[in-house]
């Protein structure tokens, strides 16, 4: 089958059920009649841009990230901020956000996609993100401006 017959069932799956695991989202789609390994799932997330939010039953689950152009304050958006981040500190011109395991990506997104124009960049662990500014002044900004969304 396509790679965009695949895709659409991989958005299907994730919007009915919760899955945690790349493993056991392989698992069902090779019960659907999809032959796919480990790693084609993982391209296929990557590609999908598939995030990690916190589940109901589940620890976390992985959701379609949906953004619009322009940044507005949509509950789903603010959900996923909020859900993923525990702690924001500013370390000069740094700002070291700590997510939840699994969400410093997910969480570095958002940032990229808000377009602060405090921020020169960021990097993006498993449980942290590392937003670089120009100056403590920036920094403080950018922590003030991401409080707001929490």
């Amino acid at each position: 089958m396509s790679k965009k017959v695949r895709q659409s069932k991989i958005i299907e799956i994730i919007s009915t059920t919760e899955i945690d695991t790349q493993e056991e989202l392989s698992q069902i789609l090779n019960s659907s009649g999809f032959n796919v390994t480990q790693a084609t799932v993982s391209r296929d997330i990557k590609e999908l841009g598939l995030i990690k939010i916190n589940g109901k039953k589940r620890k976390h689950k992985y959701s379609v990230a949906s953004f619009q152009h322009e940044v507005t304050h949509e509950d789903k958006f603010l959900n996923l901020f909020k859900n993923c981040v525990v702690e924001m500190v500013r370390a000069q011109n740094l700002v070291v956000i700590k997510t939840l395991g699994g969400n410093g990506n997910s969480a570095g997104v958002i940032v990229d996609k808000l377009k602060i124009k405090e921020v020169v960049g960021s990097v993006a662990g498993d449980d942290t993100l590392l937003i670089v500014t120009h100056s403590d002044k920036d920094a403080e900004i950018v922590i003030e401006t991401l409080k707001r969304l929490i």
